[in-house]
């Protein structure tokens, strides 16, 4: 109630530009609510995987519904083809009634795996991360802010070393949005799930030196009062550690920079 529910969705903007959009989860909708809808909309996203919860957003965006509009999709590049291909194999009939190629604005796609790139005025770094299938991270270099986003981490199982490539992303950032699914209880029976517990994600944020963390990608079975308790919790772990603030990552939070 709180919280939220919707899924993996993260806008981020300066005045004046383009808007980036961390993933295009539900959580989309609500964010095209703030955009404008006569075709002018231009914006870029970058999906850090294709798994449903951070896809299912896109035939949900009126913005790019429009003649005029365009939007930039980057992300992993596919086992199993083109990120073009793969989101032309899930968003068709029977499975939903609208192609994207059916969308009167401009998807355009563009698969990356270990790349830099430059985005408007922002510099973009992705890079792979452990997860259930190609899955990459991203760095976002943009107006004088530094933030990371590793929304879906596999941690090993020993919960020990943090992956070089996810160590890079997360180097000194004013904010890092990172997964933090787990407690180490339910990460015992769940390790191969492809996420990581709070611990370790203050792990992440400490071992990498960033400023602020914010716990992302909160189960579905974890209630409000339990998110609480997980805020509660990585705050004390992550005390005396260089963290400034960590956050629990909620529907509406605005961070500004």
């Amino acid at each position: 109630m709180r919280y939220g529910g919707n899924t993996a969705c993260v806008a981020l903007e300066v005045e004046g530009e383009a808007p980036i959009i961390l993933d295009l989860g539900t959580g989309l909708r609500l964010f095209g609510e703030t955009q404008p809808l006569d075709g002018t909309f231009q914006g870029t996203a970058l999906v850090t995987h294709i798994h449903w919860d951070h896809v299912q957003g896109l035939p949900f965006f009126p913005p790019a519904d429009r003649v005029g509009a365009c939007l930039d999709v980057y992300g992993p590049v596919q086992d199993n083809g083109s990120l073009q291909e793969v989101f032309g194999d899930f968003m068709r009939p029977p499975y939903f009634p609208v192609r994207f190629s059916e969308l009167r604005g401009s998807i355009r796609f563009h698969d990356v795996r270990d790349d830099d790139m430059v985005i408007g005025t922002a510099k973009v770094r992705a890079r792979p991360v452990p997860h259930v299938g190609p899955t990459v991270g991203y760095r976002i270099e943009w107006d004088g802010a530094k933030v990371a986003y590793i929304s879906d981490h596999q941690a090993p199982p020993d919960l020990g070393t943090v992956a070089d490539s996810v160590l890079e992303l997360a180097d000194g950032v004013d904010l890092l949005i990172h997964d933090a699914q787990y407690w180490n209880d339910e990460f015992a029976v769940k390790s191969h799930w492809g996420h990581c517990t709070v611990e370790y994600a203050v792990k992440v944020a400490r071992e990498a030196g960033a400023h602020r963390l914010a716990l992302f990608h909160h189960d579905p079975a974890h209630d409000d009062s339990e998110i609480d308790r997980i805020l509660v919790a990585a705050r004390a772990a992550a005390a005396d550690s260089g963290i400034d603030e960590v956050y629990a990552a909620s529907e509406g939070l605005r961070l500004h920079f």
